[in-house]
This record gives structure tokens, sequence and C-alpha cells, in this order.
């Protein structure tokens, strides 16, 4: 009787002991299904971007093959240049997603042991040269992102004294010239609007006296400060292995800027060939202020994986933000007398002006006296700080007021 009792309650204590193992192992349960669920929101979910990254990754891999096979014929043939369609296409691709992507990879902090291969392997890849930075060991850069900011040595970058306009950053000249009937040549053979890329000249008077319906000639006239003198531009591509600041090319003052959002499209040399208005499509910073001989404008461009533009005296410059408080197609911040003498930028020539986080593109456009005359060439490798120009000394001595 009392074996069986025992028995009985040794079964039950068995019983209430699987019963709390059961337990337990349902709380186990449901803890691992919440972290489990806890860790699919943190490492699945937000990762789902990730999808849009390779998947643009691979239409960027077909369509930059397609642009080379267009690119073995000359790119001024109409018939090569991107019709709407194949641009609408072509900016189905998430590039914004693929640059914000690009700048948390960027941004990642890396292992020591992991600095000298992986920077190492960049530097080799895009050609960097490290006997030119200021701090040339690889140890002391804790992501790639600084070693894109890297800044250089000491007079590596002599700045040309006696040129009036000097390169505002090391790159490859894409274009140049004469502003032609509001029209700039991006590449040979492919052009786009001086009024598009700079939109409505707001900086001068303001909107309520912008006259309407202007011709492309007409914009090009009103930026002018002396009608005796042309505007001139210059295109500048910066390579992902080039110094990544930009600096002032001349003495000037800045009073303004216009942020446009747009889109983060490529800006790669083949790129440029292809589709036309290429500048106008894509984020930019224009900033716009006056120096000796008239008007001055001062662009950066932003490009796929290159959508954080930093200006270092426009704290308020946003580039590349998932929305926007109001969703126009520029947004202005005055800097000079129409709002606030003391916003303003002086500039001196030379000066650091801004950086990118890869590489991109920086357009100038300035007046200047008719016998302006550019000493580069497109396709031409430069430095920042060379003289972009030959130096007349009529020209030199003649300012506006």
């Amino acid at each position: 009787m009392d074996a069986k009792v025992e028995r009985r309650s040794v079964s039950s204590s068995a019983g209430e002991s699987n019963d709390v193992k059961a337990t337990s192992a349902m709380a186990a349960t449901a803890a691992f299904k919440g972290a489990k669920s806890s860790r699919w929101r943190r490492f699945v979910l937000k990762p789902f971007v990730f999808v849009q990254f390779f998947f643009g990754i691979g239409l960027l891999a077909i369509a930059l093959k397609q642009f080379r096979r267009k690119n073995t014929h000359p790119a001024q043939s109409p018939e090569l240049i991107a019709k709407d369609w194949e641009i609408l296409y072509y900016r189905i691709i998430p590039f914004r997603a693929i640059s914000r992507a690009w700048g948390w990879l960027t941004n990642c902090h890396l292992p020591v042991w992991a600095r000298q291969p992986l920077l190492g392997l960049y530097a080799r890849t895009f050609n960097c040269n490290l006997e030119e930075a200021m701090d040339g060991n690889l140890d002391n850069y804790s992501c790639l992102a600084e070693f894109f900011r890297r800044k250089l040595k000491n007079g590596v970058r002599p700045i040309e004294p006696a040129s009036m306009v000097v390169a505002p950053s090391d790159g490859t000249v894409l274009n140049f010239g004469r502003v032609t009937a509001g029209m700039m040549e991006q590449v040979k053979g492919v052009s786009y609007s001086l009024g598009e890329f700079l939109g409505p000249a707001y900086w001068r008077n303001g909107p309520e006296v912008q006259p309407a319906g202007q011709t492309e000639l007409e914009y090009e006239k009103s930026l002018l400060v002396n009608n005796d003198n042309d505007l001139f531009h210059c295109v500048i591509y910066l390579a992902p292995g080039d110094y990544h600041c930009f600096h002032s090319p001349v003495d000037w003052t800045v009073n303004f800027r216009r942020h446009f959002p747009g889109a983060l499209l490529s800006v790669n040399p083949s790129i440029a060939k292809w589709v036309a208005g290429l500048f106008s499509l894509n984020e930019r910073a224009v900033y716009v202020g006056r120096w000796k001989h008239g008007f001055f404008s001062m662009t950066p461009v932003g490009a796929t994986n290159v959508g954080s533009i930093r200006v270092y005296g426009d704290e308020k410059l946003r580039t590349n933000c998932t929305k926007w408080a109001l969703p126009l197609p520029y947004y202005d911040r005055y800097m000079g007398p129409t709002e606030s003498d003391s916003d303003e930028i002086p500039l001196r020539k030379g000066e650091i002006f801004g950086e990118f986080n890869l590489g991109s593109t920086i357009v100038l456009i300035f007046e200047a006296p008719k016998d302006f005359e550019f000493k580069i060439k497109p396709g031409e490798k430069i430095r920042m700080g060379q003289s972009l120009h030959i130096s007349h000394s009529a020209a030199e001595g003649k300012v506006s007021h």
C-alpha cells in the first residue's frame, strides 16, 4: 500500500516536474520567438533596403555595359544620346537607396587588422597617392569615409599666385568654354541649359521682379554685371581616387545658395556622354556670388554613392535626405544683402570650401572679360590650385563694379 502511494507520489512529482519543464520550455520558446522576431526585425526587415541595393547594382551593371557599347561610337551622334524613355528607366534604379547604403557602409568602423588590407586595396585600385596624404598610415583611418576625406600635406597643392581662376579640385576636365545662347556643353556634342541648371535668377532682385518667359539668351545676359563681359563655364569630374575636398577657385563672396534635391545618377564621363542635361537632373548645391569681374557661381553636383555634399560655411545644407518638409523643386538660402550681410561667405583663392564622400563633379560658371582664354583641354588631369587660363594682363586689371 505504502509502496503504491510512494509510486503515485513519485509519479505525481515527476508529472509536476514535467509540467514545470513544459512550462519552462514554452516560456523559453516564446522568449526565443520574441528574440527571433526582434532579430528578424533588426537583421531582416532593416536590410530589406539592401535588396534594392543589390537589385540596383545588377541593373547598373547592365546599364553600364550598354553605355560602354554605345561609347565605342562618336558621343555626339544624336541617335546615341539617351531618349526620354531611356532616362526614365535609368532613373528607376534606386540610386538614393544605393547611395545611403554606401554611406552607411563607408562609415562602418574597421578593426585595425582590416584597415591595411581593405584601405590598401582601395588605394591601389583607384591609384590614391598616399605620399601626399597628411597621414599616410592606413591604420589611423577608422573607416573608409575617413580615408575619402583625407587631408593633404601642406605645400603639395600650391596655388598659382598670378592666376585669376585656379582649379577648385583634383580631377579630369570634362568640358569648358564660353556660354553660347544660354547653353553649355556638357561633353563634346551634348549640351544643357544654363537656366535649368541654375534656376531663376532670384539672387539679384528677388522673385517678384523676375521676368517671365525669358529666352535662354536673355537669361544669360541677365546674369552679367558688365555687359562687355561674357559668361564662361568649366566642368571637372572627381574620380573615386582623387582628393575629395574642393576649394575656392577665386577670391569672391558667396551670398546665395540654391539646393536642388534632384537625382543621384552617375556622373562618370561615359554617362555624361549619354544623358543630355545630366547635371541639371542631379542633386546639386548652387553657390552664387560676386568676384572682381562680376557674376560667379560654383556648384558641387551629387552622384551615385555621393549623396553627401558638405560645405564648411553652410551647416544648414543637408543632402540625400529621405524626405523633405516641403516637396519643392529647390530650396533657397540668402546669405547676403537680401536678408543678412552677416551670413555672406568671403572666400580666398585656394581656401577650402567643402568635400564629397567619394567622387563627383564641380561646375564653375562665371563672368569674365571677352579675351578670357582657358589653357586646359577636355580629358586633361588637373590638380587643385593650378591655373585654368592663359594670363592676359589687361583682363587681370579690368574689374567690374
